[in-house]
């Protein structure tokens, strides 16, 4: 071998080293872990210290559309189970997102009793290897242990299960808080996990309508130290008014909009000597009641005005949507089969390109659950787009089968969507009257 080969190899090894080293450093400083506690700062307000630095929480409750969160202004996301989580912690990372990682405890509404001794140390066994393999990675901020466990049960040694479970996390990540979340706010409950679950570094709730109440609640039932919001958004399904045959009425775009804004302000930020930040609720879609009941996105992927509300909140700023969705003249209607029905639409739009509007009908849901358990979308009846958004009301046929429907309404301008939905309840023709055509435009499915 000439001298000239052996010193391209001998550089060749040198570099491939200087590669490994590199890539190995590089693995070596992603697993360390950044630390977490729970502080004060310089104003002496309650705060989560991240690397020894302030860290109030703008949170996005999912692990989806991770670009739009940081667009928007957020810090973090956060999730309710261990599911694909070592993935969602990398592409958070990727972001610069951080994660409150939750650790599913199982509920009693779903069958698990807490006086099984042999379920619960299972239960948390198994968190213990989740915790060991997830406990490093440097998007980590803080362990969620149980979500809304409380909701709907009697058996409160499951506070007993939380603290086992935190304390052993302590025991083997010094490095991050533990929480965990309660549908809601209860004076008996807040004296049970002061009580029984001192290993706790904070109190989180999930809270809709009654954020409102919120402030004035939690230390009249005694809670005085750190919280945070972990779910907060529109008014929920079981806290509005009805239509005569109960479907709950659902609040448009715009409505939600002002809440997000309104309870953000008043009653999140503005307590910030006490609750350290929240997670929005849902950051992204799914079907609880209707299908665009608490998603900040459309099941299209659309973005919509709640999220432009938030980013709004998030940064400060005060722009009008390109597009909003006011409300409509009659909260509810009651038609014939096959009638015709006409939505007055009170919009606004502030863009000055050209947008469109688009029209569906979907039955009323009957899978309603609890606690935000999967439900089924009912299939759509029909629906229709238009070219202009330059309507204010629409004319739409109803099906001839009697029941109880909702027509939902988008319009969409610059990418955003803004929208509503209008509970309808077809009534049976009279007897003797002959049958009317049926939807005219595209039918996606029948119904039984």
């Amino acid at each position: 071998m000439s001298f000239q080969i052996k010193k391209s190899v001998m550089t060749c090894c040198r570099s491939l080293i200087i590669l490994t080293l590199t890539w190995l450093l590089l693995q070596s400083a992603k697993a360390q872990p950044i630390h977490t506690e729970v502080g004060k700062n310089a104003a002496g307000e309650y705060t989560l210290l991240r690397n020894g630095e302030p860290y109030y929480v703008k949170g996005a409750g999912g692990s989806v559309y991770l670009k739009e969160v940081v667009a928007a202004g957020g810090n973090s996301i956060r999730t309710w189970g261990t599911e694909n989580a070592k993935a969602i912690l990398d592409e958070a990372h990727k972001h610069g997102l951080t994660v409150m990682m939750g650790l599913w405890l199982q509920h009693e509404r779903h069958g698990f009793d807490y006086d099984d001794s042999v379920a619960v140390r299972r239960q948390k066994e198994a968190f213990r290897k989740e915790v060991m393999a997830l406990k490093d990675h440097p998007a980590l901020l803080a362990w969620g242990v149980g979500n809304e466990v409380d909701l709907n049960y009697s058996n409160t040694n499951v506070w007993y299960a939380v603290e086992d479970i935190a304390r052993m996390i302590k025991e083997i990540d010094p490095h991050h808080p533990t929480t965990t979340i309660t549908a809601g706010l209860d004076s008996v409950e807040v004296q049970l996990i002061k009580a029984r679950c001192p290993s706790l570094d904070f109190y989180s709730i999930n809270t809709y309508g009654d954020l409102d109440k919120l402030p004035s609640q939690i230390q009249r039932f005694g809670w005085t130290g750190p919280y945070m919001i972990t779910e907060w958004g529109p008014n929920g399904h079981w806290e509005v008014k009805r239509s005569p045959w109960g479907a709950p009425l659902e609040q448009t775009s715009a409505q939600k909009a002002e809440s997000y804004t309104r309870r953000y302000q008043d009653k999140i930020w503005a307590e910030k000597s006490h609750c350290m930040g929240s997670y929005v609720f849902l950051w992204g879609q799914k079907q609880e009641t209707t299908p665009t009941w608490y998603g900040i996105f459309t099941e299209y992927k659309e973005k919509t005005e709640t999220l432009w509300a938030i980013k709004q909140a998030w940064m400060g700023t005060q722009e009008a949507a390109p597009v909003s969705l006011l409300a409509f003249d009659q909260p509810y209607i009651l038609t014939k089969a096959g009638g015709k029905v006409e939505v007055k639409l009170h919009m606004k739009k502030t863009s000055s390109k050209k947008g469109t509007l688009r029209y569906e009908i979907i039955p009323e849901s009957q899978d309603i659950k609890a606690g935000g358990d999967v439900e089924n979308r009912p299939p759509s009846v029909s629906r229709k787009k238009l070219r202009s958004l330059d309507w204010d009301f629409l004319s739409v046929k109803m099906p001839m089968v009697e029941g109880a429907y909702r027509i939902f309404i988008y319009a969409e301008a610059e990418g955003w969507v803004a929208y509503g939905n209008v509970p309808v309840f077809v009534q049976p023709l009279p007897a003797g009257d002959r049958p009317r055509k049926a939807i005219q435009f595209e039918t996606f499915s029948q119904l039984p």
